[in-house]
């Protein structure tokens, strides 16, 4: 994919997603789209930082640490449930309405 012809329409061709928010759908569209993007990021930097946690409290004698590293995962997990059924529930909202597209 190319991103500068996808997104920027530097090379000529595609659509410029970003200046061509003509319609209230193609806005949504764009921010769920970002929305989920980034609740992605949130969730892998959720787990790596409660991976970190659980392997530097295993080595001390201290369970507490532990124990918030388990919370961290657990949340992160509840989230990415969380963010999983809202995209699907969107999908199903884009299909009911006749909304084409509305995630890609």
């Amino acid at each position: 994919m190319n991103i500068g012809q996808t997104f920027f329409n530097v090379f000529g061709g595609g659509t410029d997603k970003f200046t061509s928010l003509y319609t209230v759908s193609s806005l949504v569209s764009l921010f769920l789209n970002t929305a989920f993007v980034v609740a992605g990021l949130i969730l892998l930097f959720f787990f790596i930082l409660g991976g970190i946690g659980m392997i530097g409290g295993a080595g001390q004698s201290d369970p507490q640490k532990a124990e918030q590293a388990k919370k961290t995962i657990t949340s992160a997990i509840i989230g990415f449930v969380i963010v999983f059924a809202s995209y699907w529930i969107v999908k199903l909202i884009g299909n009911l309405l006749g909304i084409q597209n509305l995630i890609f």
